[in-house]
């Protein structure tokens, strides 16, 4: 089985991550008891307890490092790293701070380690993760607390964890510049030091010279959200020394995260979020950088040299790290068609990869498959940074989740039996209801719809069986068997529109009855408990205890998958848009998110075209009527088993005025996304 096997393992032995939970003393001596009685003697190095004594190689048994080094004792301390660059012009170059945890025995033995890194804005103004940490620093300054589990876990077992501040960010020199050369340069900067190219000092302004001769050089970086960003950026120039990268739900190009294909995505621009996370000094210094991330990035869609700065796909071929890939399909912050842009890039220069998707909104693997993700994580870190021959590079690609809590392995991803297919929209009895299939419509079959900001894909599908001004909807007949789509996908329309300007929104709709993890709700698909786990060691400033997680669901009668936007200005390359001629066709090919779904048997897939999805897209300055010319517009899907599996059309239901299966879909409850920090 993969690395994601949801099976429980046989409880007559410790497992063997040796993960730290909560028991009673009873329990826990009986662990211990049996701990003792099943190790082999190599594990028995360090009779005074975990650390106390450990050899200075420490211990690997059964494909694992073991946790043989003191975390109490480990060595805590910051280094601030030159990175070249005089971001905030003050007349000396910024330096970035690297707070590190490393444990003791292999310095004084003179064993070099690896290093798992973070790069964040987020250490002062937000947190990370489910509790939102911070970094804490006792009266001297050094580090106290290394928010999430990194430390607490991985030191005791041989690495070192450097979180590392962004230019503009806490303690940190420059200014933050939303994944440009300072943010990308800050984070490359102490990969860098830490392979003895880059100056480290041992205080913000003066000090002395640092060098970090206690690592060997082998560096991955994790991180949600900016940090997994921060993470594909960095390896997209190619720096030496980084020999594996795991972003979770990460940016791969930020012209996509506010826009796509010319349509607006979020409200205000890169400048709020630069401002959400610099420290009071960059406010003071950097208004210069700010205004070029304004004049950069103008709202009108464009594509301009600020977006082709911060488009990581570009350099996907300079990648020499390996990827541990991690997203919620239903990411409506950052949404899946970076993972799939980035995963297609990837795949095309042939890096070594793997994926994990889940039924969640913008959450972190550890809140909703924490056993499993920790033992994962564990893994593919031994076996890339220490170099650990545990096979988890030769099991399953990827890994999906298709229900709540119930996940599938997958060899390759996309499958390998997955065929690009065209199905076309076609005309139905009704107007505003057409059919899905591999037939074409005839020539002059048109459906039209009014765009309607009010409205959204939930409204849309809930109605999809009934003629609303705002929509054209096309179905499948009901499916004789499962119909999983799996990759990116596209949908090219000719579309002519009423007014100078017009929005289109495209998403694929699973119509039947399903319980799934709520990701619309304030959890995005998880509920916090009362009670918790442990994942590590712990000392009285830094706990390696979490609140536990649950999946929270909800029962619905549709579930859109995938969704594509653009602005029908930019039909042409798409750099640049246009006003439209009213009553003129354009065609124009809007990009679906990447997804995989399996629509079950007994259901119908849909194909909706519309205006303004409302809640995630920003509507166009008119509101047109669009009207779509069916026989020359189609849709490209990733079908696993290609065309065989799409059923003969049917014609679309009569109306009935009623929600889809008398349940509706999951409502979105929270407001666009750029009024929130991407974290």
């Amino acid at each position: 089985m993969g690395v994601w096997n949801a099976r429980v393992r046989p409880v007559t032995l410790p497992p063997r991550n040796a993960h730290a939970r909560p028991t009673s003393a009873m329990a826990a001596a009986f662990i211990a008891l049996i701990a003792l009685l099943v190790a082999p003697t190599t594990a028995l190095a360090a009779p005074g307890g975990a650390g106390a004594g450990a050899g200075a190689d420490g211990t690997v048994h059964g494909g694992l490092s073991r946790p043989d080094y003191s975390y109490a004792n480990a060595i805590r301390e910051s280094v601030w790293v030159d990175t070249g660059f005089d971001a905030d012009s003050d007349g000396r170059t910024d330096r970035v701070a690297a707070d590190i945890i490393r444990p003791r025995e292999p310095a004084r033995a003179g064993r070099k380690i690896p290093v798992i890194m973070d790069a964040s804005p987020y250490f002062a103004c937000c947190g990370r993760g489910n509790e939102s940490q911070r970094k804490t620093y006792d009266a001297q300054g050094r580090p106290v607390q290394f928010p999430l589990f990194y430390d607490n876990y991985f030191v005791p077992r041989g690495y070192a964890v450097v979180l590392v501040d962004l230019a503009g960010t806490n303690r940190s020199d420059g200014c933050a510049d939303v994944g440009g050369r300072y943010d990308v340069g800050s984070a490359k900067a102490v990969v860098d030091w830490l392979n003895g190219r880059a100056t480290g000092y041992s205080e913000r302004g003066g000090g002395k010279k640092v060098k970090a001769g206690w690592t060997n050089g082998k560096v991955g970086m994790i991180g949600k959200s900016w940090d997994g960003t921060i993470a594909n950026a960095v390896a997209s120039t190619g720096v030496r020394g980084l020999k594996t990268i795991v972003p979770i739900s990460a940016i791969s190009s930020w012209y996509d995260y506010y826009f796509q294909q010319g349509a607006a995505l979020y409200d205000g621009g890169p400048q709020w979020l630069s401002d959400y996370v610099e420290s009071a000094d960059a406010k003071r210094k950097c208004a210069a950088v700010q205004q070029q991330i304004v004049d950069g990035s103008p709202r009108n869609g464009d594509w301009t040299s600020f977006w082709q700065e911060r488009d990581y796909t570009a350099h996907a071929d300079k990648v020499r790290a390996s990827v541990l890939l991690v997203h919620g399909k239903q990411d409506l912050n950052v949404r899946t068609k970076h993972f799939g842009q980035w995963w297609d890039r990837l795949a095309a220069n042939h890096v070594e990869r793997g994926i994990r998707l889940s039924q969640t909104g913008h959450v972190d693997p550890f809140d909703f498959r924490r056993g499993t993700w920790v033992d994962t994580l564990h893994r593919w870190f031994d076996h890339y940074l220490l170099g650990v021959r545990n096979g988890v590079e030769r099991e399953p690609m990827g890994s999906i989740e298709r229900t709540p809590d119930h996940w599938a392995d997958s060899a390759e991803w996309p499958a390998a039996a997955t065929r690009t297919t065209t199905v076309r929209p076609r005309p139905g009895a009704v107007p505003g209801l057409g059919t899905l299939g591999l037939a074409p419509a005839g020539p002059g079959s048109t459906e039209s719809f009014t765009d309607d900001p009010k409205i959204g894909e939930d409204g849309w599908s809930a109605n999809v069986d009934r003629p609303t001004p705002a929509k054209a909807a096309f179905t499948t007949g009901v499916l004789k068997k499962d119909l999983r789509l799996n990759g990116s996908g596209s949908v090219t329309l000719t579309a002519a529109s009423s007014t100078t300007s017009a929005h289109l929104s495209a998403v694929l709709v699973d119509l039947g009855p399903a319980r799934i993890r709520d990701f619309a709700a304030a959890g995005e698909g998880i509920k916090t408990l009362t009670t918790k786990s442990c994942w590590g060691r712990s000392t009285k400033g830094d706990s390696a205890c979490y609140k536990d997680t649950a999946a929270d669901t909800a029962k619905v009668g549709y579930t859109v998958f995938s969704r594509g936007w653009a602005d029908l200005g930019h039909y042409g390359s798409g750099k640049h848009g246009v006003r439209l001629t009213p009553g003129k066709a354009y065609r124009i090919t809007v990009r679906l998110a990447a997804t995989d779904h399996v629509v079950p048997a007994g259901h119908r897939l849909a194909l909706i075209v519309a205006g303004t999805d409302a809640g995630l897209l920003e509507p166009a300055d008119t509101k047109p009527t669009v009207t779509v010319y069916l026989a020359r517009s189609f849709a490209r899907l990733p079908l696993v088993g290609g065309s065989r599996n799409v059923p003969p059309s049917a014609t679309s239901p009569a109306a009935t005025g009623r929600p889809l299966h008398g349940l509706p879909g999951p409502v979105l409850k929270h407001p666009l996304p750029g009024s929130a920090f991407l974290g």
